[in-house]
């Protein structure tokens, strides 16, 4: 195996590696990808998350460990670190009164879970799926979905982890009685049809998910949501992927700050990757095989830091990465790319002045590689297979 004296020379090379290439190896036609002049054992590189937890062979007898591997804004999410391990036997739902096994009943409990599956499962939830504080759903070992149905909302709670499983194909949740703690059934207007809805809430982590096919966003983080990390997921077949931020009159999301990193936005994807408004964004190490409209958006003067992450354009002229919601005054906003490699024509459209980093506390910060690793370092976005008594 290589010391790993090599592959960090090798991770401050790349860049200029390719900035060195002739203008006509950056073409459809010529093009090789990165990948081809990376030697073969860089492949097997994890990313700063992944790093913590897939090399161990005993993560089922270990889960709880998991909650310790988050970066960035999100990294204080506890789940249910500290609580005990609830077992979903079922697939079955009831938005009123759930029984022991099903999702629901684990998701609304007042104390600390972390909830497994028994088996795989497809999940079509009767209505939205209401997440109480300290709760985290682990889907390793199994292959669950969330699907057909209403899905996941995570309201004016914290400490909530959702790790490895599908949720795709959701649909809006009718309005009805729907409990949401073990002590309260309310009445609910409806759900939009979002994959996962943050509102209200602090100290989330979304990881290795698979999100597609919904009808509406995939994740939204809204009304003063912060402390967010989303990150190892896949995103793929779908319009308006993820969008930060209520509205452009709600200021109270100006404490939003939000990490994206490492994932992979796949096929089929038309905007927001993320639309962000008021808040900060630290984009870092994701994956764009492709936009139809733009990738980065946002209006009402959010920043955003795009780092290290690796932008293929599609054929056809949406080759901008950027999109800013306003017709003019935009100049200032701090909209700034560093290490990003654009790959077919891609272009990024920086503004405003001065340095824009995250401001991390140390547990939180992580080193950014170059965007030219991007495409190791994404390579298990999604749900991974893992079986128990091996490295996931």
């Amino acid at each position: 195996m290589a010391s790993p004296a090599p592959l960090i020379l090798l991770a401050y090379l790349v860049p200029y590696l390719c900035l060195t290439l002739p203008a006509y190896a950056l073409d459809n036609k010529h093009y090789k990808p990165l990948s081809s002049y990376l030697p073969s054992n860089i492949k097997k590189t994890l990313n700063t998350i992944d790093s913590c937890w897939r090399a161990q062979s005993n993560w089922a007898n270990n889960r709880r460990a998991l909650a310790d591997c988050a970066v960035g804004f999100g990294r204080g999410a506890m789940g249910g670190k500290y609580g005990a391990i609830y077992v979903v036997t079922t697939p079955n739902d009831d938005p009123v009164n759930p029984k022991p096994g099903m999702l629901r009943y684990g998701a609304i409990q007042s104390k600390p879970l972390w909830i497994v599956f028994a088996k795989d499962m497809v999940i079509t939830l009767k209505n939205e799926l209401i997440m109480n504080s300290y709760k985290t759903i682990d889907g390793r070992g199994a292959k669950v979905e969330i699907a057909y149905g209403p899905c996941i909302t995570i309201q004016g709670v914290s400490h909530v982890i959702i790790h490895g499983i599908s949720i795709h194909d959701c649909k809006p949740g009718k309005s009805g009685r729907v409990i949401s703690t073990p002590t309260h059934v309310g009445k609910r207007g409806g759900s939009d049809g979002d994959a996962i809805a943050i509102f209200a809430s602090s100290n989330v982590w979304i990881d290795h998910c698979y999100l597609a096919r919904c009808t509406d966003g995939l994740i939204d983080v809204i009304h003063a949501s912060t402390s967010i990390t989303i990150s190892n997921n896949y995103f793929s077949q779908h319009d308006k992927v993820m969008l930060l931020g209520h509205n452009d009159g709600y200021t109270a999301d100006k404490v939003m700050k939000v990490t994206i990193a490492f994932n992979r936005f796949g096929s089929g994807l038309i905007e927001r990757m993320p639309r962000v408004r008021f808040g900060y964004a630290h984009v870092a190490n994701n994956r764009y095989d492709e936009w139809q409209m733009y990738a980065i958006g946002g209006s009402a003067n959010p920043t955003i830091f795009s780092e290290g992450n690796y932008f293929l354009a599609r054929n056809g002229n949406s080759k901008q990465v950027t999109k800013r919601e306003v017709k003019n005054g935009w100049t200032n906003w701090k909209w700034r790319s560093s290490k990003d490699v654009f790959m077919n024509g891609a272009y990024f459209v920086q503004s405003g002045y001065g340095s824009c980093a995250p401001l991390y506390s140390k547990t939180q910060s992580f080193t950014v590689a170059p965007g030219s690793l991007v495409p190791t370092l994404t390579s298990g976005a999604g749900p991974l297979n893992c079986v128990r008594g091996q490295p996931c």
